[in-house]
């Protein structure tokens, strides 16, 4: 990430994703949860949003705006998701800092991960957002490391995000509120993992975009240093 171009339209692309994708994930939530996912999530992006009308001429890293992102998501998105999305924006925005390139955005992504995996106790088929964001990171820095550039590893991603949420489906959970439903929890998708995927995805979609924004850096390879 040469500076923050990238990571504004990111989060606005998400936040535009959970819009748009509201009552859906409520409507999941609402099957094996609380039923306030969509609710809760669209109330941090907006706040997130308003943060970038606010600052839209403000100079920061990609790494700094993406914790402020992090911190708002923790205060006004509620609950564990709040804990969950907050941290791991958080972590990704530290780990980046003002570095550059895919394989530095691929070790951010990665904290994220790290991080929510440690707030949330949760492993791969517990029926969590893991089961959707461990995949696309591992896509991504798979492409990286076989010398593939960032549109091609932020599509990867995004393809094994929604594959991840798939796998879901057919899961028993737990973790979380769904948990308290044992095998009736089986036959529904996990609203977090949902929402996770709608992440991965916003992010590939930008990054197509980056050549309108003379983002160069897109389509150079996933090398460390880059």
């Amino acid at each position: 990430m040469q500076d923050d171009a990238l990571a504004r339209a990111w989060l606005r692309g998400f936040a535009r994703a959970v819009e748009e994708g509201e009552e859906k994930l409520t409507a999941l939530d609402s099957a094996i949860g609380d039923g306030d996912h969509g609710i809760n999530m669209r109330r941090g992006t907006g706040q997130v949003r308003r943060m970038l009308l606010r600052d839209q001429a403000t100079a920061e890293s990609s790494g700094e705006l993406l914790g402020e992102a992090g911190l708002l998501l923790r205060d006004h998105v509620g609950g564990a998701a709040g804990v969950l999305y907050g941290s791991a924006f958080q972590a990704i925005g530290a780990a980046l800092g003002d570095r550059t390139g895919a394989a530095q955005l691929g070790d951010a992504l990665q904290a994220g991960l790290d991080a929510v995996v440690r707030l949330g106790a949760a492993a791969a088929g517990d029926k969590t957002m893991v089961d959707a964001y461990g995949p696309a990171v591992t896509s991504f820095r798979a492409v990286c490391s076989q010398g593939g550039n960032l549109g091609e590893a932020t599509t990867a991603a995004a393809a094994a995000a929604a594959a991840g949420a798939r796998t879901t489906i057919p899961m028993q959970a737990r973790k979380g509120r769904a948990s308290y439903l044992g095998y009736r929890s089986i036959g529904h998708l996990d609203p977090g993992a949902a929402s996770t995927a709608m992440l991965f995805r916003t992010l590939a979609e930008e990054v197509k975009a980056g050549p309108d924004r003379d983002l160069s850096f897109v389509r150079i390879a996933c090398m460390p240093g880059v």
